[in-house]
């Protein structure tokens, strides 16, 4: 996944590199080794994403996350289809996909959810459809307040 820059401006423009898009998506561990795998995975995904310059926000508990991922449409797109290709059993599904004129986040934010009564409270009250946090019972609109919510004071800092 990486954009040649050396090209002059107008053939980078071709492919929309100019056009920064956010993706978010939902996913699954449905591999057997308890989240474990899936950190692993997703500090690999960080390091990737932070010399490519895509930012995003990431919550994540042992069997579920949803991801928030800010880039140029060709490195987004390309992100897609890894992501469907090569890790199918994230049983990953797309919540929401817009153009944005400005990034919300700075770098890779992670929030790793606990049984914390704090934890509880921004997924038991206020977003999940369920006993515990589980995004495939949300709606796109809850997803993305959810990630507005947990990540507030990062992106509150960012201006």
């Amino acid at each position: 996944m990486h954009i040649t820059t050396s090209q002059p401006l107008e053939n980078r423009k071709r492919h929309g590199e100019h056009i920064t898009l956010s993706l978010t998506y939902i996913g699954r561990n449905s591999d057997s080794n308890n989240g474990i795998g899936l950190a692993r995975l997703l500090e690999q995904w960080r390091r990737n994403n932070e010399k490519i310059g895509v930012t995003s926000a990431l919550v994540v508990n042992d069997n579920y996350f949803i991801q928030n991922i800010e880039g140029p449409r060709p490195l987004i797109n390309e992100i897609l289809v890894k992501l469907i290709s090569e890790y199918s059993y994230l049983v990953p599904h797309l919540s929401e996909i817009e153009e944005i004129e400005e990034r919300r986040w700075d770098g890779f934010l992670i929030k790793y959810l606990t049984s914390s009564a704090e934890d509880e409270a921004y997924t038991l009250k206020s977003f999940s459809a369920g006993a515990d946090f589980n995004p495939y019972l949300m709606r796109s609109t809850q997803i993305t307040s959810f990630l507005k919510v947990i990540f507030e004071d990062a992106v509150s800092n960012k201006s």
